[in-house]
């Protein structure tokens, strides 16, 4: 953590990588000096607080606020002050209130122009949404009534001592639990005995902040989060999805997995998953586990999502995808030729919050939960999983809905599962005709499943992947990249030649015949057999007279 004592009391000019780039008394000082030098980076103003540890607190929101709210029965409080410490970027704000948190919202957001809704009627909390105007990032204002007598009650209350401190507009840190000291030696401590029987999402919230700080668990923490783990199938399904979709998200999702099996939280919530350390692979799985490769499988997949957004591959990826060094290469060279409309595809939501790159992730995680239940042992001691995806698909469908997913987003993802080995199972060229159906077959998850194909087959394989296999998939890849994004009005859903009205009136009578007419009309359109409205109706006309 930086040291900001030098320049308390005043005001500093941060560059995007928090270096002070100018400094003085006010604002537009420390605004000039640093354009003086920096004349074309992106600067954000901040007030250092003169009093320890003096926090840099920013023009916005704060400064800007504090001259709306009143200066008294406020604070700053939990995880963003955490973050401030941390020097992060910052783009939820948590405010405790004396009093009237909701009214004290719709306030802030009549002021600011920005919107506001309630949160929580029952805990008096009022959120505000606006967009920063500097990052032009969505940012949340949240202001909420203590729960407690006084902050510091409030704050005793809280999960963790690191999230249990308020600061002042003026910068004065409030810190019953010794917050500070944990943060500055990477300790996740409770707050209390009762941390995580007053909320047993708790337990998950740890796992996901100890990863993503890269912080350890104080052994009396540890020791309670494993005796309480069975605590948490009491909380409620929407908030273990929630906290299950932010640790999805993160990278490396596999340690949050793997610290959830640590601590014997995997079961309760993830069975399925926690079910694949005892189902046992032969060749060609580079892991002898089904659990470990889907691990693996999740670290491949933020691999390639490194790859389409031009970052660095995870060092988790080399890690858990051992393959040969030419893989990259030619993933690289089948991918980034549709880089932009790949970015686009994987950025769109399927439901509020969850991005199709997100719920890739889900894919990968119950990709092969079917394989508990269709193992098989040859004569020659070789391992099958016949039927597995089908399987899987089902019992996938079953968890999504028992964490009340939105349906959008389970059908996604179980589309992901149901249909994972379909490139695998190509044995030739791809077809016009072949690239049409699997499009029909997937929908929207189609090049979703591409990916996750690709991902599975590099966990599979590992410093075995054989490069002919390789550039086999790649090329199907290729065909099937190809028919979405550059030539899906011809190949995927090219406009109609004949509608049901045009088939009745060439004799074609209502019911299924009718219905399975079209599709085949259509079928045959994609392939390119047929081109025009006159070819159209003569397929009609000679399949009704079986010619």
């Amino acid at each position: 953590m930086t040291d900001f004592s030098l320049y308390a009391g005043r005001w500093i000019a941060l560059t995007e990588t928090a270096a002070v780039a100018g400094v003085g008394m006010t604002r537009e000082e420390a605004r000039c000096a640093a354009r003086a030098t920096r004349p074309k980076e992106r600067l954000r103003l901040a007030w250092v607080a003169p009093h320890p540890p003096y926090i840099p607190l920013p023009e916005w929101p704060l400064v800007h606020l504090k001259t709306i709210l009143p200066a008294e029965g406020i604070w700053l409080a939990g995880g963003p002050v955490r973050d401030l410490l941390l020097g992060c970027d910052l783009y939820d704000w948590d405010f405790a209130v004396a009093e009237n948190g909701r009214e004290m919202a719709r306030k802030v957001a009549n002021v600011i122009k920005a919107a506001y809704y309630p949160l929580d009627e029952e805990r008096d909390t009022g959120r505000v949404i606006v967009t920063d105007p500097h990052t032009h990032r969505q940012t949340t204002l949240d202001f909420a009534t203590l729960r407690g007598a006084t902050l510091e009650e409030d704050l005793r209350r809280r999960d963790f001592t690191i999230n249990a401190m308020a600061l002042t507009f003026d910068g004065i840190l409030i810190d019953p639990t010794t917050g500070q000291a944990d943060l500055s030696a990477g300790i996740i401590r409770m707050t209390g005995p009762s941390s995580f029987k007053d909320d047993p999402v708790r337990l998950l919230r740890a796992v996901r902040q100890a990863n993503a700080l890269h912080f350890r668990f104080d052994t009396h923490t540890a020791a309670a989060m494993r005796t309480q783990a069975s605590s948490i199938i009491t909380a409620t399904p929407e908030r273990i999805r929630t906290e299950l979709l932010r640790m999805l998200h993160a990278v490396p999702a596999a340690h949050n997995l793997q610290t959830l099996s640590n601590f014997n939280l995997l079961n309760p919530i993830l069975p399925e998953i926690q079910a694949l350390q005892t189902v046992l692979q032969t060749y060609p799985h580079n892991y002898a586990n089904a659990h470990l490769h889907t691990l693996a499988t999740i670290a491949a997949i933020e691999g390639i999502l490194a790859l389409i957004k031009g970052e660095a591959r995870p060092p988790t990826t080399e890690n858990y995808v051992p393959v040969p060094p030419w893989t990259w290469p030619m993933l690289a060279d089948a991918l980034l030729p549709f880089q932009s409309p790949l970015l686009s595809y994987l950025e769109t939501p399927v439901n509020v919050d969850m991005l199709r790159a997100d719920l890739l992730k889900w894919g990968a995680l119950f990709h092969d939960v079917g394989k508990s239940a269709t193992r098989t042992v040859d004569e020659e001691g070789h391992c099958h999983f016949y039927g597995h995806a089908e399987v899987g698909a089902q019992a996938t469908a079953e968890r999504l809905e028992a964490l009340r997913f939105p349906g959008k987003a389970n059908a996604f993802i179980v589309t992901l599962v149901a249909e994972h080995m379909r490139l695998a199972n190509i044995n030739a060229a791809l077809t016009r005709r072949a690239a049409y159906r699997f499009y029909r077959d997937t929908g929207d998850a189609g090049v979703g499943v591409v990916l996750l194909a690709l991902a599975d087959a590099m966990a599979v394989w590992g410093h075995g992947l054989p490069q002919n296999h390789w550039r086999a998939l790649l090329c199907h890849a290729n065909v099937l990249l190809t028919s979405y994004f550059e030539r899906s009005t011809e190949v995927i859903a090219p406009p109609p030649l004949l509608n049901g009205y045009d088939l009745m009136a060439l004799g074609v009578p209502q019911g299924p015949q009718l219905g399975r007419l079209l599709e085949t009309l259509h079928e045959a359109q994609a392939a390119g057999e047929i081109t025009t409205r006159e070819a159209a109706e003569d397929f009609v006309s000679r399949t009704l007279t079986g010619g």
